[in-house]
């Protein structure tokens, strides 16, 4: 049996002295070099008594070296398990712990404070430097050049992702093979990716986006990368001239968009800028379209599934959609109790099905079975719904829905009409506890740097717009509203600042 992942990706490989990456102090790297560094490092991780199925914990920098322990694993047969570097320790100890990992990587900062996590929970930790130094860095450069596959089929784990445990303890979610393979294949024919493309990578490879969306597709058609170790706007503007594509979060664009050297002429050689991991401001696309001539291509994904719909290459890129499903992939918005389906322009819940959807979350077998319909489509938690021309747009979590009175309120829609309020840059929206509605609607609310605008103007502006029952009952205004490493507004961090907000 053939190892699934890494085969197609050597398929891909055509000249094996093509660009792979090229990194920020100006280095270069083939595709055949790739091959070989994947390979030294799967017999420095073997070495170690790595087998089939075990879980390799990596919690490092970013840096090429991340990339090159990430497809070693796959080639090992190993399961990769990336861990944010801003965890804390007792983050990292439940997740080692969950996992039942045997390997643990580092950053040598990381070392004192995981290697009592690594003794008490009887597991090999091994340091790896930025500018490859450290205990495994050394034995990958002292091992074989090549290295024999071990077999692995579609189904066979490839990786686990922790979610982010905002609704209780994280949960691993468990994707095969086939599912970053198949994804990574129908993002390259959806994006029109070739060989020809250069990428700009500036994302954390932690996250699925950095790490499965950018990299993956990239290795599927063969395309190449200029590898930032972060995201930085004048750093990405003076690589523009030699790229072609940029994949960011929303904060990647309206930071870009503070520079006043981003104009069409610096976007010239560029044909897409794509933009995921939380929602784009409408306002942001009406304004990089008029700065650069260019339409940023919203998509939509989850941890759990990879990437499940997105606005068309060719065609409209609707402001404020996630646009359509991807090939193979299957969306459906349903009733979130009865799973019965809504009527087009209805809210309920998003459900999906296709190749890219996860296993399971690991050792969760309850959860995973509540997760998914008798039928196969796994409930993501979002809200949503399609419009008129089949293009999905994300309403909130379903987490997020507020019931006040007993009527559903979707915080997105009061968002969006506070969002084009003069003098509002942007808000969340939260329910809190209320004594005689049960939640009441707060509005947190961000102002454009110098404007005014207070409670008063924000009722003004939704009055005529909104039904009274949706306007929020307190108005809240602060500097920033908060986010985590991919730009997501963190909503349970502004349900539990306020949570004991009084209503008058």
């Amino acid at each position: 049996m053939a190892n699934h992942l890494f085969d197609l990706i050597r398929s891909k490989i055509i000249d094996p002295t093509a660009l792979f990456m090229v990194l920020s102090n100006g280095n270069r790297m083939s595709y055949g070099d790739l091959v070989a560094e994947t390979a030294r490092y799967a017999h420095a991780i073997t070495s170690l008594g790595i087998r089939p199925g075990d879980r390799v914990a990596v919690q490092m920098e970013k840096s090429p070296a991340v990339i090159f322990i990430y497809l070693a694993c796959v080639r090992a047969g190993a399961v990769f398990l990336p861990l944010n570097t801003g965890y804390t320790l007792n983050e990292v100890d439940y997740f080692i712990s969950d996992s039942g990992a045997s390997l643990i990587v580092c950053g040598p900062e990381a070392h004192d404070g995981l290697s009592k996590i690594a003794e008490a929970r009887g597991v090999k930790l091994e340091t790896h430097g930025q500018e490859a130094s450290g205990s495994l860095a050394e034995k990958a450069a002292k091992a074989a050049s090549d290295f024999a596959d071990i077999a692995r089929g579609p189904d066979d784990l490839a990786a686990i992702l922790y979610t982010s445990g905002t609704t209780g303890r994280s949960k691993g979610a468990m994707l095969s093979h086939d599912n970053l393979a198949s994804n990574a294949l129908a993002l390259v024919d959806t994006w029109r990716f070739t060989a020809s493309d250069i990428l700009i990578h500036a994302l954390p490879v932690f996250h699925t986006h950095g790490l499965f969306v950018a990299t993956n597709v990239t290795l599927m058609a063969g395309s190449s990368l200029i590898f930032l170790n972060k995201f930085d706007p004048k750093t990405v503007l003076d690589c523009m001239d030699r790229a072609t594509v940029l994949m960011g979060v929303p904060t990647f664009y309206t930071r870009l968009l503070d520079d006043p050297n981003l104009t069409r002429e610096v976007t010239t050689s560029m044909r897409l800028f794509i933009s995921g991991s939380a929602p784009l401001l409408a306002e942001t696309h009406r304004e990089w379209s008029k700065r650069t001539g260019h339409a940023i291509l919203e998509r939509y994904g989850m941890t759990e599934t990879n990437m499940n719909t997105s606005n068309p290459y060719e065609g409209d890129r609707v402001p404020g959609t996630v646009g359509m499903p991807l090939p193979g992939v299957e969306a459906r918005v349903v009733h979130p109790e009865t799973g019965a389906p809504v009527p087009q322009g209805e809210i309920g819940m998003i459900e999906v099905k296709g190749p890219n959807v996860f296993k399971g979350y690991w050792n969760m077998p309850e959860k995973t079975a509540a997760e998914f319909r008798a039928d196969g489509f796994f409930i993501t938690g979002d809200l949503g719904q399609f419009d008129e021309r089949g293009y999905l747009s994300i309403v909130g979590r379903g987490k997020d829905l507020i019931i006040s009175g007993g009527l559903n309120i979707y915080p997105k829609e009061i968002e969006e009409e506070i969002d084009a309020l003069p003098g509002v840059l942007e808000s969340a929206v939260i329910g809190l506890p209320h004594a005689d509605f049960g939640e009441g609607v707060v509005a947190v609310i961000v102002r454009e740097k110098g404007a005014s605008v207070d409670e008063k103007d924000i009722m003004a502006g939704l009055d005529g717009r909104l039904a009274r029952f949706k306007w929020p009952k307190r108005v809240i205004f602060v500097d920033e509203l908060p986010r985590n490493t991919m730009g997501k507004v963190q909503k349970n961090v502004l349900r539990d600042r306020y949570q004991s907000i009084r209503f008058d």
